[in-house]
């Protein structure tokens, strides 16, 4: 799923070496960058990261506000800083290509085969879990990120 949620960036210019101040307020979050792209990239990923342990925790994501309902979210908490008075902008996220791109943790699963074809596998020293793999990626039209 794809979604675009507004996002405000400061720049603070006070020398602390993140001068960009981000601020993504459905998903309440904080974050910073050394440049207003590094900036947008930060809130890519905190976006992605939130997503992705919403869907895990099977919560719902919100959905993406409009412009003055943003506006109106962020100016709820100007007491450190107000970030109504940034730039709004947009950031786009694909939870599902996100998830693809960090997850890359294995998982063991527990394959069943018939003792001759597990036999001629060994014999001809292939790697059956990278066959799966292989087949899995080409049967669900997906495509691996290494």
């Amino acid at each position: 799923m794809k979604q675009v949620y507004p996002t405000f960036i400061v720049n603070t210019n006070d020398g602390s070496g993140h001068p960009f101040l981000v601020c993504v307020p459905d998903l309440d979050i904080f974050t910073e960058g050394e440049t207003f792209a590094d900036a947008i990239e930060m809130a890519r990923d905190a976006i992605g990261l939130t997503g992705i342990s919403m869907e895990d925790h099977q919560e719902t994501l919100p959905a993406p506000s409009d412009q003055n309902h943003a506006i109106a979210l962020v100016k709820k908490d100007t007491e450190l800083v107000d970030f109504s008075e940034g730039i709004l902008t947009y950031v786009d996220v694909d939870f599902a290509e996100y998830r693809r791109k960090t997850d890359t943790k294995t998982v063991r699963r527990n394959v069943a085969l018939p003792s001759w074809l597990n036999y001629e596998a060994e014999h001809a020293g292939i790697n059956v879990s990278r066959v799966l793999q292989e087949a899995l990626i080409n049967v669900l039209g997906v495509h691996r990120h290494v």
